[in-house]
């Protein structure tokens, strides 16, 4: 009856939302289990969360975790500008410049190119950025970088269908944020291993980590891989923007 009735007030409290926490029975292996859900959740006893910084950034917490990928909702946070809500279906990524045809993708578009998936950190440049004591977790230390699995297209794929011209030795990089990030990058690095993701574990990216579509640059600084891109613009010299003069 004990074993029934703890079960009784697991599904009660479960299905009205009430904020109490359940209780687990003695001996699970006589009280039937819950339903399937269409969303699978942590154990209520791993309430894991990230290290929050302020309004514009969180880190992951690496006390916590378990092998090399970073859960996708535990991967470090930094925006400049807020995280904007964007509607898939309306997003569009402008390449332009010194191309032989401009040309506009959307999500879909982007998609329907062959896909590339590799495992890649992350790293933010205001990582490591806190003295070590005693009670420093790792988290704490070194939070804001972070390690998934990414899908996308190779940056190589889309320079090839706009008609990049061999005078092109730089490219601008702009994001659909409110601050509207953008940095300069070498071409060389474009085609030598860069893509834009829209896939990050498995999954569609997450809004804090650029969905729908974000720049990827494989061992550069984290202000590199633009986030929520939406613009990409080919020259001959870097563009020197406002966060980079």
């Amino acid at each position: 009856r004990d074993l029934l009735a703890a079960a009784a007030a697991t599904v009660t409290a479960g299905a009205s939302g009430l904020a109490q926490t359940p209780t687990a029975p003695s001996d699970p292996a006589k009280v039937r289990g819950r339903a399937a859900r269409p969303l699978g959740q942590r154990a209520r006893t791993e309430p894991t969360q990230r290290v929050a910084r302020g309004a514009t950034a969180s880190g992951t917490p690496h006390q916590d975790l378990m092998g090399i990928i970073t859960p996708s909702d535990l991967h470090f946070e930094r925006h400049h500008g807020g995280v904007p809500d964007i509607d898939p279906q309306q997003y569009a990524l402008l390449v332009h410049g010194l191309v032989e045809r401009p040309m506009m993708f959307t999500l879909a578009d982007l998609k329907r190119f062959p896909s590339v998936s590799h495992i890649h950190f992350i790293e933010c440049s205001g990582n490591l950025g806190r003295t070590a004591g005693p009670e420093t977790t790792p988290g704490q230390l070194a939070g804001l970088t972070s390690t998934s699995e990414w899908t996308g297209v190779p940056l190589s794929t889309i320079f090839r269908e706009v008609g990049v011209s061999p005078k092109a030795s730089w490219f601008l990089a702009e994001g659909m944020d409110a601050a509207k990030l953008t940095r300069s990058i070498p071409v060389s690095k474009a085609l030598a291993d860069g893509f834009i993701a829209y896939g990050q574990n498995g999954e569609a990216i997450r809004p804090e980590q650029g969905y729908p579509a974000r720049l990827f640059l494989p061992g550069w600084e984290g202000n590199t891989h633009v986030k929520w891109l939406r613009r990409i613009e080919l020259s001959d010299k870097p563009f020197m923007t406002r966060e980079e003069t």
